[in-house]
């Protein structure tokens, strides 16, 4: 999808508008076709480096929201003041970690993936793995009515991922970006509108 020269314009682009990287563009267009992102939401987005969508997320809520993001790497661009940054292993985060930083969130974003090996089913494993993982999270720090979207590399697993997104999610479905690469089995797994969340644990203090 897209040859090499468009693929070399998103790079040369997301310079030209100060974007840490090209896949910007991918959460861009999603958000224009399903309307994740408003004024004064509270945004988390698992797996952030280098800060691309961390970037874009702030500019779309502003300063009545929150971004917060999560990554084992330090990010590579500057916050607004209201973003928030942990750096820590996306598969060993925990649900009171990040409620300690809001009550709940409207969105969940997730662009992570897994330091690939080049053997197609132990990558293809490995970001089912931290899907999964990001997932429960969601489920675990959303609003009711929230959004969930994060990348997974397409394979055993996935379609079954997408029925309990399904299941959870007034809509629930598969999406690649045109900004993603050609020979890329990267997806996006999106739910809108989450029916019911889980069971929290209640942040509020009297007075």
């Amino acid at each position: 999808m897209g040859s090499r020269k468009d693929q070399d314009s998103y790079y040369r682009r997301a310079k030209q508008e100060g974007f840490a990287a090209r896949s910007v563009y991918k959460l861009q267009e999603m958000d224009q076709r399903y309307g994740l992102l408003r004024q004064g939401m509270r945004v988390l987005d698992i797996g952030c480096h280098p800060g691309s969508w961390l970037q874009y997320a702030a500019g779309r809520v502003g300063p009545g929201g929150l971004v917060l993001g999560v990554d084992i790497q330090e990010l590579a661009v500057d916050l607004p003041r209201w973003g928030r940054f942990i750096q820590a292993d996306v598969l060993k985060l925990t649900p009171a970690e990040v409620l300690a930083v809001a009550p709940a969130f409207d969105v969940v974003l997730s662009d992570v993936a897994p330091r690939t090996t080049g053997v197609r089913h132990a990558d293809e494993a490995a970001s089912l793995a931290m899907l999964e993982a990001v997932f429960d999270l969601a489920l675990a720090v959303l609003r009711p009515g929230g959004s969930f979207l994060a990348k997974v590399y397409f394979g055993p697993g996935v379609d079954q991922l997408i029925h309990q997104v399904k299941g959870r999610f007034k809509l629930g479905k598969g999406h690649k970006p045109a900004a993603s690469k050609a020979a890329s089995k990267e997806i996006y797994i999106l739910g809108r509108e989450l029916k019911n969340a889980l069971p929290q644990v209640d942040t509020q203090t009297e007075g």
